[in-house]
């Protein structure tokens, strides 16, 4: 759903990374079997695998109606320098 970049945030507290991130805007990853998707980095699967293993039970409406849709989630993997926002739905 939507990348962001803190370059003021990586001068002053990172080590130089050559590689941090492969995804890009617009991709789609479907999960079955709440397996991780191929390109998808460890880091994110971590944050998403919660919600994703609980939507895939049937369950849902997190925090007590936090989302429009009970059925989904929009999370952001733990990266704090360049985190991707994630949105998470239950696709039939």
């Amino acid at each position: 759903m939507r990348m962001a970049r803190y370059d003021d945030l990586m001068a002053l507290y990172e080590n130089p990374i050559e590689h941090a991130c492969d995804l890009h805007l617009g991709q789609v990853f479907y999960v079955e079997n709440v397996q991780k998707p191929e390109d998808l980095c460890d880091s994110a699967w971590e944050t998403l695998l919660p919600f994703v293993k609980e939507l895939s039970e049937g369950g849902g409406n997190f925090f007590d109606g936090w989302m429009k849709n009970p059925h989904s989630a929009m999370l952001s993997c733990n990266d704090g320098f360049r985190p991707v926002s994630f949105y998470v739905e239950v696709v039939d």
